[in-house]
């Protein structure tokens, strides 16, 4: 989402009126006069596609969405494209977010520090790819300063710029050819959203569910959120995807937020029985009219399409990553700090999404997996045996380091062998360590020892049955640092 003014986007083209559907087009019957409707924008969230799955599956899904695809503002991406990148398996939407707040009240705008003029630029980019057999998506964030060069304006050669400056310059249409140049990803539909839609969305759904395990506070923004979970409505959700100042990650920390946001969005979707309910798809729907704009080919068809194939979607589904980035704070004279982007690993990262190849290591079903601060690879321990019982400490190592701690494997013998609750004893220093190392050894006693060092130390009690496994929060899979959907929603 946009965090502060950029330059006036081109202005918007015409929206044009679809002709009548035939009654063979809309499935039989007596054709249908034509009704007079105004014409907002349909905002085109997945949280609508989730909806049409569970109308269209009720079978009312094709008279609801083509009602609305007249309200769809149309533009034109791929007008005079050529030389375009092969098409792949699958289906790829490259979705931009774009500034809206003059949609919003006086009020909201001051309560949610969006003060400034609209711009109606986009600094929020992402490929959602769909898989062939529309079981998987596949979201890779572009971060609005990668450095890039696009065609001059009387075609003779061309002048860098940073990526989110294509749509200043040229629109849509510039902004996917750039982006087509960059990643040789041909892109199938375009959709931009307007963050004002996106604050009502989230209010009609009731709030979507976000968990941290530090506090998040962005004075920019108005962020402020205690470490743990929340419930965020439509105006703290903005917040939250907006956040560049949380931590020294800056966007790039933003977009891990964003793509957490979206899992949890459709976790929320598809979990809560709203769907099923077509009065409340309708007041999803009246809620997000307004603010997207898409390619004249994205209608009611490809809507139902995908809809009805991804009825079984879950966040489980869906998949995360970031461009792999090779250079920080590249410099250009006239443009100021860029990012480069590692050309090998974005060119694999690239060539797996055009053969529609998942970007995670799927991992298979098993016991509850516990989230932490600390990824267990980066927590040193030492094991104790804390009873009489002989073979205990190197038990409990052996299950700690199957469990991904970085243990000595040299566990020895307690000075006290009556110990019956399993102590974690570690320095202050490395407090979110031993939480982290705690939350394994379920029961177990936290105990602080000043001047003990980063090694933490488990003294096995009486009471240990086993070590439960824990993750990371933004634990990554493979080598493009993927994310599921189902790693970042709450549990």
């Amino acid at each position: 989402m946009p965090t502060q003014p950029r330059s006036a986007a081109p202005a918007r083209p015409q929206r044009r009126t679809q002709p009548p559907r035939t009654p063979q087009q809309r499935g039989g019957g007596a054709p249908r006069p034509p009704v007079r409707r105004k014409k907002p924008r349909w905002a085109m969230r997945a949280v609508t596609t989730l909806s049409v799955v569970v109308l269209a599956s009720a079978g009312i899904g094709h008279a609801v969405v083509t009602s609305l695809d007249a309200d769809i503002a149309r533009v034109d991406p791929f007008k005079d494209m050529k030389n375009r990148p092969r098409a792949g398996n699958g289906m790829n939407v490259l979705l931009v977010g774009t500034d809206g707040r003059d949609r919003i009240t006086a009020q909201e705008r001051h309560r949610y520090h969006l003060g400034g003029a609209p711009c109606h630029c986009t600094d929020t980019m992402m490929i959602v790819h769909i898989s062939e057999g529309r079981e998987r998506a596949s979201v890779v964030s572009l971060p609005r300063d990668s450095y890039t060069q696009v065609p001059n304006a009387d075609g003779e050669g061309t002048h860098p710029i940073k990526l989110n400056a294509a749509y200043a310059e040229g629109g849509p249409n510039l902004t996917v050819r750039t982006v087509e140049n960059m990643t040789h990803v041909k892109i199938d539909h375009y959709l931009e959203v307007d963050f004002t839609s996106f604050m009502r969305t989230v209010d009609v759904l009731g709030g979507v569910k976000i968990c941290t395990t530090e506090p998040l506070k962005d004075t920019y923004t108005g962020l402020d959120l205690p470490a743990g979970t929340h419930t965020l409505m439509g105006g703290q959700a903005l917040q939250y995807v907006r956040a560049r100042h949380v931590d020294g990650a800056s966007d790039l920390g933003r977009m891990k937020r964003q793509q957490r946001f979206l899992a949890a969005l459709v976790e929320r979707a598809t979990s809560s029985g709203i769907l099923l309910n077509p009065m409340k798809f309708r007041d999803v729907t009246r809620a997000v009219l307004g603010s997207v704009r898409a390619d004249k080919g994205f209608g009611t068809d490809e809507l139902l399409d995908l809809g009805r194939a991804m009825r079984d979607f879950s966040p489980s589904s869906s998949e995360f990553t970031t461009v792999p980035i090779g250079q920080m704070g590249y410099a250009v004279k006239g443009i100021g700090s860029t990012l480069k982007w590692d050309t090998a690993k974005a060119d694999a990262l690239f060539a797996d999404l055009r053969d529609d190849k998942p970007l995670t290591v799927r991992r298979a079903a098993g016991a509850k997996v516990v989230r932490v601060e600390v990824a267990p690879g980066q927590i040193r321990v030492q094991v104790e045996n804390g009873t009489a019982t002989e073979g205990l400490g190197r038990r409990v190592d052996a299950a700690l380091a199957g469990a991904g701690f970085s243990t000595t494997h040299t566990p020895a013998n307690a000075a006290d062998r009556k110990v019956a609750r399993t102590v974690v004893a570690y320095d202050p220093r490395w407090d979110r360590s031993a939480r982290s190392l705690a939350a394994a050894l379920p029961g177990s006693e936290l105990r602080a020892v000043k001047g003990q060092g980063p090694t933490l130390k488990v003294i096995a009690g009486a009471d240990f049955k086993g070590v439960q496994k824990v993750r990371a929060q933004d634990a990554t899979q493979g080598r493009f640092e993927t994310v599921t959907g189902d790693q970042v929603v709450c549990s």
